[in-house]
């Protein structure tokens, strides 16, 4: 499956963004699905996570309540939407495949896609 990221930019603080992951591969729906991003100087962090059949999801502690991660298996899509955004979102963000159903992990992650460059100033 090969993945692409977009959607990300520049917004203030308490914005939103809606980033998309569109997927190639009549296999998609077979995939967890994750959003993972990286801030400068730091490790890449798994953000959202979604399962094959978009019935469950994980969110990381840090932005619960504010990002809602959903897919579109007709569309081969994968979203997230993010709200009320702070500095400490700044980060490129990567959404990736995995063969698990709802991978948490950074290193369950089997297929990448480009980053996306998200930018909150405060």
């Amino acid at each position: 499956v090969q993945l692409q990221a977009s959607g990300g930019g520049l917004v203030q603080a308490g914005g939103s963004l809606r980033l998309s992951c569109a997927a190639s591969g009549r296999t998609f729906s077979s995939y967890g699905i994750g959003w993972l991003r990286q801030a400068p100087g730091k490790e890449r962090d798994v953000v959202a996570a979604i399962s094959w059949s978009g019935g469950t999801s994980y969110y990381a502690d840090s932005v619960k309540g504010r990002f809602t991660i959903s897919r579109d298996n007709a569309k081969n899509t994968v979203y997230l939407q993010m709200n009320s955004l702070k500095s400490e979102d700044t980060a490129i963000y990567y959404c990736a495949a995995s063969n698990m159903v709802l991978p948490t992990r950074t290193y369950e992650y089997d297929y990448w896609g480009q980053g996306t460059l998200v930018t909150v100033s405060s």
